[in-house]
């Protein structure tokens, strides 16, 4: 089971209370991932909104997670 660094920003990092922890967890990609935190911590906003970073450099969703990958899950930027 992968064990990863998760980073959250904004809305999520508020969801959940921390900007960054570490998992062990049986996904294998962002996507799934996701699907689990969501599950886990209550986020509300929903898959297709979230983008994804692996190690700095934003993936698909169904990107591969490999042991010891730094996961940052950003959600849309408002403002102006």
């Amino acid at each position: 089971m992968p064990k990863l660094t998760i980073q959250y920003f904004a809305i999520l990092r508020e969801q959940r209370g921390l900007a960054r922890e570490q998992l062990d967890t049986p996904a294998t990609t962002p996507a799934a991932l996701y699907d689990e935190l969501r599950a886990r911590h209550a986020f509300t906003l929903p898959p297709d909104r979230i983008r994804a970073a692996i190690n700095g450099d934003f993936a698909p969703p169904d990107s591969s997670l490999r042991d010891n990958d730094e996961v940052t899950f950003i959600p849309p930027v408002a403002g102006g």
